[in-house]
């Protein structure tokens, strides 16, 4: 099920999603193969783009809340920062009601 996006961010690239994986992830071939396809087509997938990072390869200049642990794990970026964050692959249902509640974090223009 997939869950509206409400409001625009303040530019195109201001929210990513970074999903870090590790060799032999069964989840992270899962969500591959579940969700995948058809993230870029989602309007969270509009929003903020994913992108597939080793876990042990999280880009320095990247501002963490807490470790890196767990694979798949999809954290929410906005400037550099982490917003929030998706631990797991719980499937496809609990995947998108989670994932959206941490976009509505990312800030966004005032009307």
């Amino acid at each position: 099920m997939l869950l509206p996006v409400l409001l625009p961010v303040r530019s195109a690239d201001a929210a990513e999603v970074l999903m870090f994986v590790r060799p032999g992830c069964s989840w992270c071939e899962l969500w591959r193969k579940e969700i995948g396809p058809i993230y870029p087509k989602t309007p969270e997938g509009r929003l903020a783009p994913l992108h597939e990072l080793d876990i042990g390869s999280a880009p320095a200049t990247l501002k963490l809340k807490s470790p890196l642990v767990y694979t798949p794990t999809f954290v929410v970026v906005s400037e550099n920062q982490e917003v929030g964050r998706v631990t797991g692959y719980p499937g496809p249902d609990f995947f998108w009601s989670l994932l959206s509640r941490v976009l509505l974090d990312v800030p966004r223009d005032e009307p």
